[in-house]
């Protein structure tokens, strides 16, 4: 039987500072993929990761259409 996601993510809390630790020692390596992709899980861990703006065609504002339909119409 599958557990309830509270419980699992109580138990993947429980490696937070091992997989910390971990990414830490990605980030020192001489490895550039795994420095940098270790950097920025850490940043985006820490930080958060940046908004992303929800803007419409060529970064106008969104525009949302509404079309009436009706069901009785032939």
């Amino acid at each position: 039987m599958a557990k309830a996601p509270v419980e699992i993510r109580s138990l993947a809390r429980k490696h937070t500072q091992e997989a910390i630790d971990r990414l830490v020692f990605w980030m020192r390596s001489d490895n550039p993929k795994a420095s940098a992709s270790s950097s920025i899980a850490l940043i985006d861990r820490g930080w958060g990761k940046p908004e992303q703006a929800i803007t419409g065609a060529d970064g106008g504002p969104l525009q949302v259409i509404v079309k009436k339909f009706d069901a009785d119409a032939d």
